[in-house]
C-alpha cells in the first residue's frame, strides 16, 4: 500500500529525516512513535504528499505520494471544522472538495458509525471536544480513501474520551478494514491500537524500529 525508500527530507537548511525506510501493507494500523520534534508529522505529511522529500522514493498504491492525495484522508489534532456548518455540513464539505458533490444520506452514514447520529445537524460550538474529534473521523471516512493519515488525533483530549476515542477507532479499523497510519507521542495510543509500530529517534530520526 506506501513504500517509503531511503527517505531523507530536510527543511530550511535543517535534515529532519534521515534514510528512512518501511512499508504498510493494506489494512494495517501503522502506529509512528518517538520523542517530541523528532519529525513525526513532516513524515506523515510526506506519504500524505503534502511536503516532498528531499531524496528518496515514497508511493502510494504505486503512485508517487504527491499524485495520490486523492487516495488519502486526514484526520488531525484539532478536528479543523467549519463553525458555520453543521456536523453533517462539515463531512459533506469534505465530499464536496473530493468529488463535486455532497452524499447527505453517506455523510449522515458516517456520523452515525461514529455515535454521532443525533448530533447531525448541531453546531460544531455546541459539541464537546470528542464529538468535534468524532466528526473529524466522520469526515474521513466520507470521502473513501485508501488511506487514513492521523496526526495525534487523541492528545487533546482529557483521558476518558481518549480511551473511548481509541476503541471506536479501532472499532471503526476492523469494520472498514481501513489502512491507518497514526503518529503519536503517547506509547500507550500504540500498545492499545496498532498492529504495528514504528519509533523513530531523535532528530535527525532515523528508524529504530519497524
Amino acid at each position: 500500500m506506501i513504500s517509503v525508500r531511503d527517505l531523507h527530507v530536510a527543511l530550511g537548511g535543517t535534515e529532519i529525516l534521515d534514510g528512512i525506510t518501511f512499508d504498510v501493507a493494506r489494512g494495517e494500523l501503522l502506529c509512528v512513535v518517538g520523542p517530541s520534534g523528532c519529525g513525526k508529522t513532516t513524515l506523515l505529511r510526506v506519504l500524505g504528499g503534502l511536503v516532498p522529500p528531499t531524496s528518496g522514493e515514497v508511493r502510494v498504491g504505486g503512485e508517487p505520494a504527491e499524485r495520490a492525495w486523492r487516495r488519502a484522508a486526514y484526520v488531525f489534532q484539532a478536528p479543523r471544522l467549519v463553525p458555520w456548518r453543521t456536523a453533517r455540513g462539515n463531512v459533506e464539505l469534505a465530499q464536496e472538495l473530493r468529488t463535486g458533490r455532497a452524499d447527505a444520506e453517506r455523510a449522515r452514514g458516517e456520523l452515525a458509525a461514529v455515535g454521532l447520529a443525533d448530533r447531525a445537524d448541531r453546531y460544531p460550538a455546541t459539541l464537546s471536544g470528542g464529538e468535534r474529534q468524532r466528526v473529524a473521523f466522520a469526515r474521513a471516512l466520507a470521502v473513501d480513501a485508501d488511506v487514513v493519515y492521523m496526526d495525534e488525533p487523541f492528545s487533546a483530549l482529557d483521558d476518558a474520551t481518549r480511551a473511548r476515542l481509541r476503541e471506536q477507532l479501532r472499532d471503526l479499523w476492523r469494520a472498514k478494514a481501513l489502512t491507518v497510519v497514526l503518529v503519536t507521542h503517547d506509547r500507550e495510543d500504540a500498545r492499545a491500537l496498532a498492529t504495528r509500530t514504528l519509533a523513530l529517534s531523535e532528530r535527525p530520526a532515523r528508524l529504530l524500529l519497524a
